[in-house]
């Protein structure tokens, strides 16, 4: 059974040619641009790959469109971003999972790179994210600033072997700009639980599933005071991020400046929805003197 590929850019004529050279034994691959600014099309049309140009919404929106829109050659899909890279040890495991048959989609581990070496601590690995799945029983939607399955868990198989992530391929300044979205995205999405009553998971922490279990500590982490200095010492400490090295310090020090934009912009929302709230009662006093 084969298996088609999608993969979202915008701005990655340097990532691309990688990621596409580890895909080639698909024989359909499929990019979704976000009107690049670069020669990202040029590549990839030069490479082989179907292109489709969409304007961004967020992750979850792309990837559904190509599903709904797109016509792939085959049932199941991966799905990658151009800072990604499939091993072939991962590509014979993903090719074992589409005839496996026993599951709609399949979670995939990433090993995070950085400073030319795996972050096997202080990168949480393994981290599961669902990247393989059937075309017509999986789809995704919007959690944060990220993706997530719109699926039950036991619908969704996991696999061992993981994909490489080159998440500083194009410098820190594009690190620090993308995460500064992200920090938007999660202090709305934290707002959002907060006027929902929260929705904790609190079973959640002692799930056997993994990733249940990382989703409920990223919600309870917005709860906690000192929440910067926290996520250092969880991943330097207790994650022993201390044994990646110099990457690793590094990398948690980069992760605990992330944490404090989120609550520099969840203080951000918090004020601007206390001034929105003075300004109305204040109008609203106008209007009735009136």
């Amino acid at each position: 059974m084969g298996i088609s590929i999608l993969i979202l850019t915008l701005n990655e004529q340097a990532n691309l040619p990688v990621c596409l050279a580890a895909v080639a034994w698909s024989d359909d691959v499929v990019v979704v641009d976000s009107f690049s600014q670069d020669d990202t099309v040029a590549v990839a049309e030069r490479l082989g790959a179907r292109v489709y140009r969409r304007a961004f919404d967020d992750f979850a929106g792309q990837r559904n469109y190509a599903l709904d829109q797109i016509p792939f050659k085959h049932e199941w899909v991966l799905h990658l971003d151009a800072d990604e890279i499939v091993t072939p040890a991962l590509q014979a495991e993903l090719q074992a999972a589409v005839a496996d048959g026993r599951f709609d989609a399949w979670r995939v581990p990433s090993r995070m790179m950085f400073m030319g070496r795996w972050l096997r601590y202080s990168g949480l690995y393994p981290s599961y994210q669902v990247r393989l799945g059937h075309r017509d029983r999986f789809r995704f939607k919007q959690v944060g600033h990220g993706q997530r399955e719109d699926l039950a868990p036991e619908r969704i198989g996991t696999l061992r072997e993981p994909y490489l992530h080159y998440s500083f391929s194009k410098g820190l300044t594009d690190w620090f700009d993308k995460h500064n979205r992200y920090a938007s995205a999660e202090a709305r999405e934290a707002a959002r639980l907060s006027e929902n009553g929260g929705g904790f998971d609190w079973s959640g922490l002692t799930a056997r599933d993994p990733t249940r279990r990382r989703r409920a500590l990223k919600v309870l982490s917005t709860r906690l005071p000192f929440r910067p200095l926290l996520r250092f010492l969880y991943m330097y400490i207790l994650r022993r991020g201390f044994l990646d090295g110099h990457a690793g310090l590094t990398y948690c020090r980069l992760l605990a400046i992330y944490e404090y934009m989120i609550v520099l912009k969840m203080r951000e929302l918090a004020a601007g929805e206390m001034s929105i709230g003075r300004s109305g009662r204040a109008g609203g006093c106008e209007n009735h003197q009136r």
